[in-house]
């Protein structure tokens, strides 16, 4: 290929980089900035901080310095009936009361993990409460309506933790994500109060179709239920009842009265020694 149809190409794939670029009205955040913001915060409310703030007056301080970095985030990003400052006002008021059902969260971590020590070392220690905490505030500005943001929080904590959980996903109190990587909760997943949920569970879709977006796709787990290892639970009909226990690698795709047990049963085929003949005859 002649120079001179490379410089032309070249040339026509950048007015493309640039018309696709440059949106009248930038509307993503710094991914970076949001990722350290969210790191910030979580720090802030749950990692001990003696020696650090000497005083409540230093610690109020971090708090409105943290409050400022949120704003920056904003820019750009919201409706136009809302301002930064409605924003912001609306998303630390309602910290209080997630730092306190994060609380619980951690509560139930720690008393039905029999590897955990204490509740201090779930905060600074436990993916699965990382990921919990950080989509109890995506959820928190998704509620808001801003824009790409809570997906920005949640990728974080799916890129640190391995737990992808839809900020739009309703969670209630004393959520126990046990070990955590591959676990997939999404965006219109409803779950209960006291649900346990291991590593490797989808809480899926079963139709993936764009037009059905705004439907509900994805299951409702009711109180008080356990699911296992690697179960897939699909459909947005699909409702799990209370008190029930879903086994290890189960696949349900219909709903599950209160008080069940679902499990995936296994057959046990031992080898003749005599023969050497091998139960299942394949070939790797």
């Amino acid at each position: 290929m002649a120079q001179k149809e490379v410089v032309t190409i070249n040339k026509s794939f950048i007015e493309e980089l640039f018309e696709r670029g440059n949106y009248d009205e930038p509307f993503f955040p710094d991914k970076k900035l949001a990722g350290e913001f969210i790191d910030r915060l979580f720090h802030f409310l749950f990692i001990p901080f003696k020696g650090k703030y000497d005083s409540k007056e230093e610690l109020e301080t971090e708090y409105e310095n943290l409050k400022n970095s949120f704003s920056s985030l904003l820019f750009d990003l919201i409706p136009k009936e809302y301002t930064v400052k409605d924003h912001t006002r609306t998303f630390f008021f309602a910290i209080p009361g997630i730092y306190r059902l994060l609380l619980k969260d951690a509560a139930a971590i720690a008393r039905y993990d029999p590897a955990s020590v204490s509740v201090d070392e779930v905060f600074v220690a436990y993916p699965g409460f990382y990921a919990t905490a950080v989509y109890r505030l995506a959820h928190q500005l998704y509620r808001q309506k801003v824009k790409v943001l809570p997906r920005l929080l949640s990728e974080h904590a799916h890129s640190r933790t391995g737990i992808d959980i839809h900020p739009g996903a309703l969670i209630g109190e004393s959520f126990f994500i046990d070990h955590g990587t591959g676990i997939v909760i999404g965006e219109s997943t409803v779950i209960g109060d006291h649900v346990k949920i291991y590593q490797g569970v989808t809480l899926g879709a079963l139709n993936v179709a764009k037009e059905d977006a705004k439907m509900k796709r994805h299951p409702t787990i009711e109180n008080n239920v356990i699911i296992y290892s690697g179960a897939t639970v699909l459909g947005g009909d699909t409702v799990i009842g209370h008190d029930s226990i879903i086994g290890g690698n189960v696949w349900l795709t219909n709903a599950v009265a209160p008080y069940s047990v679902v499990y995936q049963k296994s057959e046990v085929i031992v080898r003749d020694p005599k023969t050497g003949a091998e139960p299942i005859g394949f070939l790797i």
